[in-house]
């Protein structure tokens, strides 16, 4: 009697199972595969030489990850005129040490920031699934552990780097003046666009800028159309982790906030198409970073690597 061999089913399910655990796989593998994303953007007035800002975000740091401390102090390298750090900077309660050896060249240099959640709260365990829902929060019936979030923003603002959240700063960099509003993190409800425009220093009244930028986490689109309508130049974000999974040739299905999954990382325009693009005449120019990072109980990504990004700002 000849024995059956495997069904075609059976067969089908032994690939299904072997592309799902090599898929698995590489996405951990992927998740520290840092890239360094290089983005021209034509938003400096006419005339002007090109002005580097390196946005950093998400690190989502947590104690021994040595390679990813390495590789951030290593971008230093690039020179910039200004760092922006969008916040979620780490994920343990004893990742300061590593933060800060991270964050050290970067500090030396003229810089702005924002916090996010997971600057104040440490991550949490939690249903992947809740990503696919319109509102990912969700109830939290157990209390957070709280980060040492207010030593952090010491720590920052003792370097000279310029604190926006829910508010406004100007800042002299290689000669030019920035004028520049920010927002605490959306995402936790506790954002207040500060009162003003582009032109009002808080501190010394009105003042010609040669650049205004916006600064938040969670690109949320109250935050976008708020910062558009103070009629930001350039708005930077992070939080969305470039989806975290995406899908090959389609791209991420989910921003983690309200923001449409085809800006979830890279430069795009807001409210509508990029301003060098045809119907983009009345948009502003915005950068969402997919990040360096990912949650601790999550650790992968998909066709979508972990990424600092320099913006070399042009004249069009």
């Amino acid at each position: 009697m000849t024995s059956a061999g495997p069904t075609s089913a059976g067969r089908a399910l032994g690939a299904l199972a072997l592309a799902g655990a090599g898929a698995l796989a590489w996405s951990l593998v992927e998740a520290q595969w840092y890239a360094l994303r290089e983005v021209t953007v034509p938003v400096l007035p006419a005339g002007q030489e090109p002005l580097r800002i390196l946005h950093l975000s998400d690190l989502h740091l947590t104690p021994g990850q040595r390679r990813k401390v390495d590789w951030v102090r290593d971008l230093a390298s690039l020179d910039p005129h200004l760092v922006v750090d969008t916040g979620d900077n780490w994920a343990h309660l004893d990742a300061m040490p590593a933060l800060l050896d991270a964050l050290e060249p970067h500090l030396a240099r003229p810089g702005a920031f924002v916090l996010g959640s997971n600057d104040y709260f440490a991550p949490r365990a939690k249903n992947p699934a809740r990503y696919l829902l319109p509102d990912a929060r969700g109830p939290h019936p157990e209390r957070p552990v709280e980060l040492p979030w207010r030593e952090l923003v010491a720590r920052f603002s003792a370097a000279g780097w310029v604190d926006l959240t829910n508010r406004r700063d100007v800042l002299k960099v290689d000669g030019r003046v920035l004028s520049l509003v920010g927002t605490d993190d959306a995402h936790l409800d506790r954002d207040r666009f500060p009162a003003g425009g582009r032109d009002d220093d808080a501190r010394t009244g009105p003042v010609p800028v040669d650049l205004h930028l916006g600064v938040t986490h969670a690109p949320y689109r109250r935050v976008l159309d708020a910062m558009h309508a103070d009629d930001v130049d350039l708005a930077i974000a992070g939080h969305t982790h470039g989806g975290q999974l995406a899908v090959p040739l389609w791209g991420a299905l989910v921003t983690n906030c309200d923001l449409d999954a085809r800006r979830a990382k890279g430069l795009h325009g807001w409210p509508g198409p990029r301003p060098d693009r045809p119907g983009g005449a009345g948009s502003g120019w915005l950068h969402v970073s997919a990040g360096l990072g990912t949650s601790p109980y999550a650790p992968v990504r998909f066709a979508c690597r972990p990424e600092a990004t320099l913006l070399t700002l042009v004249a069009p």
